[in-house]
């Protein structure tokens, strides 16, 4: 018997919601201190065009679209009577903002610094282009969301939840362990508390929010151990960094930033696609933990919020995290976005996250994504028939060759024409390595969802559908949307590659042809129907 709707109005805030709100803001806080770390001190942008320009309208991004889906929150459970649903929770994507930084800001940064601006103008340049790679970004997203609904009824669960899946075991789980083992003694121990408290549900003495307990006991250690010179690698105090409000007006400074965009719409694009992509996963995982919210409301949200940070001065796109389970799981229903949006908006606008950015260490942020990630990822098999678990499984391949193609693709691991030289160096077993991880990388989250859903018209009977998958999958990899043979991911014509990279994007291309061929064929045999559970 379904339950109908309560005459009371949901809370506005539950013990969970303190979980929930340091988990998302020490999400938020951790990708802009990555930001930071890399434009000010890789690429040398000043940092009070960083900290009093980008971070205010990357902040107000935050902020409009937190707010928006804890209206949507209190909405589905007003409708439903219930009183455990949980917002879809909001933030800075960790894949595009480190994309954003490393592959377009800084090297823009460079470009300007190289055709004779001063460091400042240069600047102010990178931060227009920017902002008018954010209204691009906004404007494509927001052309995209209305196709979300569709996607979630085309597509099987399997498919959804394997490809994030895969994304959060490598990207949220992997990644963020390394940064937790550089300083092991504070890492394993707020880790080691979060596992306690979250997956193992321990206790504690006080009636503490334990993601607030793991977070404090990290940080006093931290700087304990580091002030008392007991072996915390790399401790430094930071320097302090002065209050500055500023305020996220909208600027038409990005029109002037428009033109510089044309040569990063390759890679502008597919982020945008990616984020297009990841929201109808997310929707999908929070159907799967029980809140249904339409897809197309929780895309257009996201790409809304993108768009107005972009006309405020921001330079980071925002996008529905993948962990809505996992803040369930917290206790956290619809406070702990509210409040998130109210800190990260107002603290941007008021320069309180320049300085806070500054004395959060990684050692102590890294284990809280961990954490998430792991949740995740026993999501993608919890929430899909067993029968489709080979299929979850296949999906999280490609995530781990975008693992690698992140940490090879380094200049700091690989020069750039090592990196050149090892791509090219084909011998006598086929392509060589590194071009076949970048390849694969590249499009993970869109080769992972096809590669799924093959696998399951497979395991359902439905090879001609397998088939069709694949053929979609060719015409995809010829321009680049998946298995890019640009090493920076991004799309082109076919026609226009250069002879080696061409005759890579043709060998991928071709042999899902040939499968999709060899299935055909197979079809054609009198269909044995498939077991279900």
């Amino acid at each position: 018997m379904s339950q109908s709707p309560t005459r009371n109005p949901p809370r506005w805030f539950v013990a969970g919601d303190i979980n929930g709100f340091f988990g998302l803001v020490i999400d938020n806080l951790s990708i802009l201190g990555f930001i930071a770390m890399a434009l000010v001190g890789i690429f040398g942008v000043p940092a009070d065009v960083v900290f009093q320009r980008m971070f205010p309208g990357t902040a107000l991004g935050v902020l409009l679209g937190n707010l928006a889906y804890t209206w949507m929150g209190r909405r589905l459970a007003a409708k439903t009577g219930r009183d455990d649903v949980t917002a879809m929770p909001l933030g800075l994507d960790a894949p595009t903002s480190i994309g954003m930084a490393l592959l377009v800001l800084g090297p823009a940064f460079l470009a300007f610094r190289a055709e004779g601006l001063d460091e400042r103008a240069a600047g102010i340049a990178t931060w227009q282009l920017g902002m008018a790679a954010l209204v691009v970004m906004g404007l494509f997203k927001t052309a995209l969301s209305f196709a979300g609904d569709w996607v979630t009824r085309v597509l099987p669960r399997a498919a959804l939840l394997g490809s994030i899946g895969g994304a959060a075991l490598a990207l949220l789980g992997f990644l963020p362990l390394i940064e937790t083992l550089r300083n092991p003694v504070v890492g394993l121990v707020t880790l080691g508390l979060l596992l306690y408290l979250l997956v193992g549900k321990g206790r504690l003495p006080l009636r503490i929010p334990g993601v607030l307990f793991a977070f404090l006991v990290g940080v006093t250690l931290y700087y304990g151990l580091g002030l008392a010179g007991l072996g915390v690698p790399g401790f430094a105090l930071p320097e302090a960094v002065p209050l500055a409000p500023s305020l996220p007006w909208p600027d038409l400074g990005f029109l002037d930033g428009l033109a510089a965009t044309v040569p990063y719409l390759p890679l502008l694009l597919p982020f945008g696609l990616l984020m297009v992509v990841g929201g109808i996963n997310v929707s999908e995982s929070a159907r799967a933990a029980g809140d249904d919210y339409r897809t197309r409301d929780v895309l257009l949200v996201e790409a809304l919020a993108t768009l107005a940070a972009g006309i405020c001065g921001g330079v980071a796109q925002t996008t529905p995290y993948i962990g809505q389970p996992a803040y369930k799981h917290m206790g956290a229903r619809t406070g702990y976005t509210l409040l998130t949006g109210l800190f990260v908006g107002i603290g941007g606008a008021l320069g309180i996250l320049a300085g806070l950015v500054q004395w959060l260490p990684l050692a102590v942020l890294a284990p809280i994504i961990v954490y998430v990630g792991i949740d995740i990822t026993l999501q993608a098999f919890h929430e899909t028939p067993r029968r489709h678990a080979a299929a979850v499984a296949l999906a999280f391949l490609p995530s781990l060759a975008y693992l690698l193609t992140i940490k090879v693709g380094n200049p700091a691991w690989i020069a750039p024409e090592r990196f050149a030289e090892l791509y090219a160096d084909i011998g006598r077993h086929g392509l060589p390595d590194l071009a076949a991880i970048v390849t694969l990388g590249n499009g993970f989250i869109i080769t992972a969802m096809l590669w799924a859903t093959a696998v399951v018209f497979l395991v359902d009977g439905r090879v001609r559908g397998a088939a069709g998958v694949l053929l979609v999958a060719a015409a995809l990899t010829l321009f680049g949307v998946i298995h890019s043979v640009d090493p920076r991911g991004g799309v082109y014509l076919p026609w226009s590659l250069e002879s080696l990279r061409q005759a890579i994007c043709f060998q991928f291309a071709g042999a899902y042809v040939a499968l999709a061929v060899v299935l055909g064929l197979l079809s054609l045999q009198r269909q044995v129907p498939p077991v279900t559970e």
